[in-house]
């Protein structure tokens, strides 16, 4: 039965394993390895800037590392000193293709790279995509990118710096368990030309994963000049809406405020309930009377030990022989609970318990009803709105003309690549597609194992479920098979002491310790019927008395006596 059972368990892993293997692999896992050959990806079109971090001598001369420090913290952190370095990825490496990676963590670091030509926000849409593989993972600190404005006081990039203004700050950004993927926009009030910042909304779906997985992902930020915006994580859309109704604060302030001069009138009465006027305490009232008095009708316990303490000192306790009275006071020994009470209803002094009072009611309210003088809640009046304005164009915004990171961060090894900047969808989906993809490709089909295979073809045919249930049960058919079977061997081995004893010359053959009685077997020697009971003596330590009763026939159909067994001591 035991082999039956292994066998069909082999059988249906191997059934399930040819089947999976020879499954169709996804179509973007492509079976020709040569395609994943690292080659730098290349543009179709225009762009401001298209960075892939594989030329070092390109990086050297595009891209600046920040001199600056920040202002009114100690010295010793407020130096931008973190270091920057062109390398591969740990996880999953190609030869040539490398990234911008932070290699210092609870550092500030910044760096950054003037655009080919400043971007103004007229008709074209504008469109910011990078790579950012968390190689460590992320403790607290973030990975965005800001795109700086066109400003001829802060063009200087060495001197870049968290006061440096943006225009624009997209990527993630985590601390805790607080998720991150910012878009947040400096607005310019057409008013008075301050600048505010806006905060999109949080995307819907889940961004904890991109956070530990340790794997490349692909951030996109798409606005366009009708004032929409898109977000995508790997060419997925996680986020979109418009620049007008899906940020906090809003674009444009409201048309009406409350009057921050308007007073609630004196006789403005806000309770909805008040307490009846009419209404009396009742005569029988008592509002002294306690909560709780003494139940007179208790009594103690049978068995209370009125003269014996609940805790006794330890008997067996001595005093360490380092004990100083002087230092350490009078030595007393440990307390442990009396063992006479463990058994008694009490020990100690016995007192009545308490119980509710009947009489008690609590201190006298009178009931409450409706306020005939209510007027609802106070609310100031709505006046127009001094500094309201109607900016239907938020989408021009301030001009850019670089882009930087600037970080702090608690992991370190944070990877940047295939960074670009343009005004074309199709040309940021060309550079993902000969980037990201092939990448993401290649490494699927390096982790795709019999399990990756045997989850596509369940996925495709999902009949093997039942399969895997049934396999799921062979093992407890095992284990109710294997407790069975020792309880029936317990029942043969029962059945076979209760069976007839054999004749002399069978039942001798066991019996090696009695040398007198395997003489006698040996010699041939039979009871016959009538004959009288023999003893036989077998050595100082061991004796073997055998009974042969008249008339008697063995239960296994021979004609010979019973013999019992020997007994040994």
């Amino acid at each position: 039965m035991d082999r039956l059972l292994v066998t069909l368990l082999l059988s249906l892993l191997s059934f399930i394993g040819i089947h999976a293997q020879n499954g169709p692999i996804p179509d973007q896992i492509a079976s020709d390895t040569s395609i994943y050959t690292y080659r730098s990806p290349t543009l179709s079109g225009f762009a401001y800037l298209a960075e892939h971090f594989d030329d070092p001598g390109h990086f050297k001369k595009q891209w600046i590392i920040s001199e600056a420090k920040k202002d009114n913290i100690n010295e010793e952190i407020a130096k931008y000193d973190g270091i920057w370095t062109l390398e591969e990825a740990v996880k999953n490496p190609q030869e040539g293709n490398t990234g911008l990676v932070l290699k210092s963590k609870a550092r500030h670091a910044a760096i950054s790279a003037p655009l080919l030509r400043p971007f103004h926000f007229e008709d074209k849409p504008l469109v910011v995509q990078y790579e950012v593989t968390l190689q460590e993972g992320q403790e607290c600190g973030g990975a965005y990118l800001k795109l700086l404005s066109l400003d001829p006081i802060h063009k200087d990039l060495k001197l870049f710096n968290d006061k440096t203004p943006y225009t624009i700050m997209f990527g993630p950004d985590k601390c805790g368990n607080d998720h991150k993927l910012h878009f947040i926009f400096r607005h310019r009030n057409p008013l008075n030309g301050s600048i505010e910042e806006k905060h999109c909304k949080k995307p819907k779906d889940r961004l904890e994963d991109a956070f530990k997985d340790k794997q490349p992902h692909l951030y996109t930020l798409i606005v366009r000049p009708d004032n929409t915006f898109e977000i995508r994580v790997d060419n997925k859309v996680v986020n979109e809406g418009t620049l007008l109704d899906d940020f906090t604060p809003p674009v444009n302030p409201p048309l009406e405020i409350e009057d921050p001069e308007d007073k609630r009138p004196e006789d403005w009465d806000e309770r909805e309930k008040i307490p009846d006027p009419l209404a009396i305490k009742p005569e029988d009232w008592d509002e002294d009377a306690p909560a709780h008095i003494v139940n007179e009708e208790a009594v103690m316990p049978d068995g209370w030990l009125e003269n014996e303490s609940p805790m006794i000192p330890d008997p067996n306790a001595l005093k360490p022989e380092d004990w100083d009275i002087e230092m350490d006071g009078d030595w007393e020994p440990p307390m442990l609970s009396n063992p006479l009470c463990a058994e008694a209803p009490g020990c100690g002094p016995w007192k009545q318990p308490l119980k509710q009072n009947p009489r008690y009611k609590g201190k006298w309210l009178p009931p409450l009803i409706n306020n005939p003088n209510y007027k609802g809640k106070w609310m100031p009046r709505l006046i127009h709105n001094p500094n309201y304005f109607n900016d239907e164009h938020p989408f021009k915004m301030t001009s850019i003309f670089a882009v930087g990171f600037e970080l702090w961060s608690m992991s370190p090894d944070i990877l940047f690549d295939n960074l670009i900047v343009t005004d074309s969808e199709e040309v940021a989906k060309k550079w993902s597609d000969d980037s990201f993809e092939v990448q993401r490709a290649r490494i699927a089909q390096e982790n795709w194992s019999l399990w990756g295979q045997l989850a596509a073809y369940t996925i495709e045919h999902p009949w093997i479920w039942a399969v895997y249930v049934l396999i799921a049960g062979i093992p407890i058919l095992l284990l109710v098979y294997c407790c069975c079977i020792p309880t029936q061997d317990k029942r043969d081995s029962k059945s076979e002491d209760r069976e007839p004893l054999q004749t002399n010359e069978e039942d001798s053959a066991g019996i090696d310790e009695d040398a007198e009685v395997e003489e006698k077997e040996e010699s041939g020697e039979e009871n016959k019927e009538g004959m009288e009971p023999e003893e036989f003596e077998s050595n100082e330590d061991t004796k073997v008395t055998t009974a042969v009763q008249p008339n008697e026939k063995s239960q296994a159909g021979g004609d010979g006596p019973r013999r019992r067994k020997p007994n040994k001591e």
